[in-house]
């Protein structure tokens, strides 16, 4: 589905059993060996790669906005200097192309649902497209191409976010995957830099096992109100990162707020439990 084009021969059958999900995730796992997860009932998404197609619609129309920014050369947003960009600066040509592919996916998947729901078409801006799709996602998510949609909507994600923070990113363990039955680990990435860049924590075992930072620091915190949680230590920097503050500002909370600490190998650890009442509030 590219080009603006449609297929006017597809539509949206309903499903009778369970069918394989048919998500970019769970596609990408399957050709590592992983078995996909069984799509929903009248879906032929799993409950987990349809909540990611939502969630990158829902990212593009600021992903279009941020590369916008960059139309001028800078090579990340920190690059841009308050008086506008420089006289001689090149054109960037890979953030006008993420822009540009961007665009035609959402005006060729509006096309599909407009062609065959007879439905209005939207306003002819990125945000509105998105929410456009975003308001047909049960309809989408039950079609057969929806696989290619989430696959498509998904580079999109990834292209720009390389064009808008192309420096790699730094690493941070986290702690075993949440997901019940899987058993990868967890690592936090964020952008090099900046206390404030988007960290999003992900799984080594699976892709579709990923979230933002907040998003993930939210689960935690519900998670220890259900059970006893297993004891986690972490760095300062570890701290920072996840919670996107200054280091020195955790260094204050923690002794204000008589954080449990230990020492091993000249490093100092604290008590994630003590971490998540004093900075819960910030997640």
């Amino acid at each position: 589905m590219t080009n603006g084009r449609t297929d006017t021969t597809r539509t949206a059958p309903r499903t009778t059993g369970p069918l394989e999900c048919e998500g970019a995730a769970c596609r990408r796992g399957g050709t590592a060996g992983r078995a996909r997860d069984i799509a929903a009932a009248g879906s032929r998404l799993c409950p987990t790669c349809r909540l990611r197609l939502i969630h990158d619609l829902r990212r593009l129309p600021r992903l279009y906005d941020e590369c916008g920014g960059l139309l001028t050369g800078a090579d990340r947003p920190r690059d841009r200097t308050s008086g506008g960009p420089l006289p001689g600066m090149p054109f960037n040509t890979a953030a006008a192309e993420a822009r540009s592919e961007i665009v035609g996916v959402l005006r060729s998947w509006a096309a599909l649902v407009i062609e065959e729901r007879g439905a209005g078409a939207p306003r002819d801006t990125p945000a509105d497209i998105a929410d456009f799709l975003l308001r047909q996602a049960d309809w989408l998510g039950a079609h057969q191409a929806v696989g290619e949609l989430s696959d498509e909507v998904n580079r999109c994600v990834r292209r720009a976010r390389g064009v808008i923070d192309p420096a790699p990113r730094r690493r941070v363990p986290v702690g075993d995957c949440v997901v019940p039955g899987c058993r990868g680990a967890l690592t936090a990435a964020a952008g090099r830099g900046s206390a404030d860049t988007a960290v999003e924590v992900g799984c080594d075992t699976d892709p579709a096992h990923r979230w933002s930072g907040q998003e993930w620091l939210r689960q935690g915190a519900s998670a220890a109100q259900r059970q006893e949680p297993a004891v986690r230590w972490m760095t300062a920097r570890d701290i920072a990162v996840l919670w996107g503050v200054a280091p020195g500002s955790v260094y204050r909370r923690a002794s204000e707020d008589r954080w449990r600490r230990r020492a091993h190998n000249g490093r100092t650890y604290y008590h994630e439990q003590d971490i998540h009442a004093s900075l819960g509030a910030r997640a």
